[in-house]
Order: C-alpha cells, then sequence, then structure tokens
C-alpha cells in the first residue's frame, strides 16, 4: 500500500508539470479564442487530475499507517501542497484567472519537492498525537494557510506586472529577494536529492547535557555540533561548528541543511541572471501584460478574507483546545505557538488596514507577499532550526 502511495504522489507531481504547460500555452494561446478555449480545458482538467492523484496518495497512505498522514513534516507539507492546489482550482472556477495556474501550480510543485527531501517512513504516534484533534487542528491549518498562500500568488503576479523594472528600486530589490527565496527552496530539494541519491552519510558524535548521542548528516557537514567527532570514515569533516545558541541536539544538522539550501539557491539565482541578463522579475514581467490589476487585487483580498478565519480557526482555537488535551496547558509560548500568534495578528492587520485604511493595490500586494513570508518561516525555519514542541520531523 505504502508503494502505491508513493507512485500516486509522483504521478501527481508529473501531471502537475503538465498542468504548467498547459498553463503557460493558454498564455501565448489568448490571440487565438477557440485553440484559447481548448488549452484552457486541458490545462484545468489536467491539474484537476493531478489533485484527484494526490488525494489517492493521501487516502491509501492513511490506510498504511492507519491515522491520517498529516503526523511529521514529510506528510503535512506534501498536505499543504495538496490543499495549495484545491484553493487553486477554486479559486480559479471563481474568477477564471489562467495566470494564477502559471505560478500557483509551480508554487505547489515546490513545496511538495521540498516534502519529498524529508523522510518517508511511517512511524506509530507519538502519544500527544494521538487524538482526533490531530486531524482537526492539522488539516484545518494547511487549508487555511494554503488559501493565503493563493493571496501570495496573486500579489507577485501584481508586483512583477505593476512595478517599473525599467531601472533598479527598492521595490525591484524586493522583488529580486523574492526571486532568490523560491530559488532556495529549489536548491534544497536539489541539493538533497543529489547526496539522496549518492546515500551520503556522515555520523558525528558530540555530548549534549551530559549524554553522549550521535548526529546523522545527510549533507556534507559545513556546521558541526560543538566538540563534535566524525566517526563515519572517508566522509568530510565539519568546516565550522555551529554556533552555541542554538538549542537542540539536531540544531547543528538542521542548519548545516538551511545553509546547503542557501547558497544552492544563490548558485541557482546568480546563474539565472546570467542566463537572462536581466532581472528575474524583469525577464517575467512582458508575460503579464494582459493580466487585470484590479482582479488580481480583488483575489489577493479574497483569498486573505477566506483564509485568516480558517487559519484561525485551526492554527489558534483547536490547537489550544488540543493544547490543554495533550499538555493541559492552553498556551506555552513554544515557538510554533508565537509564530502561529504572529501569523494571526499580521493578517489581522492586513484586512484592518485594507478595510478600514484602504490599502488596495500595490501595498495589499505587499502585506500578501509578506504573510507568505511569515508562514514559511514558521513552516521551514521554526522547524528546521528552532527546537520546540511542534519540531517533530
Amino acid at each position: 500500500m505504502l508503494s502505491l502511495s508513493g507512485g500516486l504522489l509522483y504521478t501527481a507531481f508529473v501531471i502537475y508539470l503538465i498542468a504548467v504547460i498547459f498553463f503557460a500555452a493558454t498564455i501565448k494561446d489568448k490571440q487565438h479564442e477557440k485553440q484559447f478555449t481548448l488549452t484552457n480545458k486541458l490545462a484545468i482538467g489536467t491539474t484537476m487530475l493531478g489533485f484527484i492523484a494526490q488525494v489517492g496518495y493521501f487516502f491509501t497512505r492513511w490506510m498504511a499507517s492507519g491515522h491520517a498522514p498529516v503526523s511529521n513534516m514529510f506528510e503535512f507539507v506534501t498536505f499543504f501542497g495538496m490543499m495549495l492546489v484545491l484553493a487553486f482550482i477554486i479559486l480559479y472556477f471563481i474568477y477564471r484567472i489562467e495566470l494564477l495556474g502559471l505560478f500557483a501550480l509551480p508554487v505547489a510543485l515546490l513545496v511538495i519537492g521540498y516534502a519529498s527531501m524529508y523522510p518517508k517512513e511511517v512511524s506509530p504516534l507519538v502519544p500527544s498525537l494521538k487524538s482526533h484533534w490531530l486531524y482537526i487542528h492539522v488539516t484545518t491549518v494547511a487549508l487555511g494557510e494554503a488559501i493565503l498562500a493563493v493571496s501570495f500568488v496573486a500579489g507577485i503576479i501584481y508586483l512583477i506586472r505593476q512595478i517599473n523594472q525599467s531601472q533598479t528600486t527598492a521595490k525591484t530589490t524586493w522583488l529580486e529577494i523574492i526571486m532568490y527565496s523560491i530559488c532556495a527552496t529549489l536548491g534544497f530539494v536539489i541539493i538533497t536529492t543529489i547526496f539522496s541519491s549518492m546515500d551520503y552519510n556522515a555520523t558525528f558524535s558530540h555530548v549534549v547535557d551530559g549524554e553522549e548521542i550521535t548526529l546523522d548528516y545527510q549533507l556534507p557537514a559545513l556546521f558541526g555540533p560543538e566538540n563534535g567527532e566524525l566517526i563515519t570514515e572517508d566522509k568530510i569533516d565539519a568546516v565550522f561548528t555551529a554556533p552555541g545558541w542554538l538549542h537542540g541536539a539536531e540544531a547543528p544538522r538542521k542548519l548545516n541543511t538551511l545553509v546547503w539550501s542557501l547558497t544552492v539557491g544563490l548558485l541557482l539565482y546568480l546563474i539565472t541572471r546570467a542566463v537572462l541578463r536581466k532581472r528575474v522579475a524583469a525577464a517575467i514581467q512582458p508575460l503579464l501584460k494582459k493580466a487585470n490589476p484590479e482582479l488580481l487585487d480583488e483575489v489577493c483580498y479574497r483569498a486573505v478574507a477566506i483564509g485568516f478565519p480558517v487559519f484561525t480557526l485551526g492554527g489558534l482555537i483547536f490547537a489550544a483546545i488540543w493544547a490543554q488535551e495533550a499538555w493541559n496547558r492552553y498556551w506555552g509560548w513554544d515557538p510554533k505557538e508565537v509564530w502561529a500568534l504572529i501569523t494571526f495578528f499580521f493578517y489581522a492587520i492586513f484586512l484592518h488596514l485594507r478595510l478600514s485604511r484602504g490599502w488596495h493595490g500595490e501595498k495589499s500586494a505587499w502585506l500578501a507577499v509578506i504573510g507568505f513570508a511569515i508562514i514559511m518561516f514558521n513552516l521551514i525555519v521554526v522547524n528546521l532550526v528552532l527546537a520546540g514542541l511542534h519540531s517533530y520531523a
């Protein structure tokens, strides 16, 4: 059953890639209405087919594991990618914006590719996860964040289309930082895939709180544990020692993964700039000339208006109920809880500025991008670097 589940996920990934090609064709074929209609149907139909395949993955893995597959980073991030596709499909049928697919599906592919780098083994649930709140809390959070991610997609399309790319400004610089962040995520997928195919593994021994433990690295160690000793032969020793302020036995390995991702991402970004001979956003801008900025702004706002209450319900209310059941307290200032609260306040401010202060258009789009950055920081950095009760990957 697990092999079938993995095959369905791989199938969904390939189908999404094909759908991206079809959506790119719809942009090119808009001058020919009949051809555009056919290509458009192929694009959204292929997307829905990929979504069905991923739903098949979800339920076959559920049957194999005996619990909803949202209990570790691989399962949660994969589910997040699936909900992102669902949110796009719903909003597509409301607004009929093909450009959303051209940008939303690559984001979903990056999310699923990022998830695939985590261990895929099915493990027994720890006691605190053996609750029906696992399904309720985690799935609601993922759905809310996925809908909010669509606001990011609409916002980034709006910004690339509207911002003047004829000269370098603070706005164009920030757009390029976003492009680099996407490259860094892709860099994580690439570098992890390369060393995973090589079956790379280096083990370090170090002492944490008076107890000697071992730490396995799946990437060459740029940062090793403090006073750590490499015990695997014929592997590269650590170049630097991880900072002492990083807490948790796994922190040095997580920092190492983060640094590798940022470094490879920078290399990918520089290569892309060299090939395009211009800023990445400036190269994309001509493709967006026919986009309706008012409609993009509407999608950006509506996605937040829908996603914010869903996230609040799952990330704060359901989370507090489950925390009381699992740990006998509603709130404990765990890093994940803190960043969920920050996310809540940010999107509450977003809606306040939009509805009360008239922050439409470019201002609203920038807020959507910042909000998604907070979500991704919570998903990646808080789980990879900061130690807490939610660091279950």
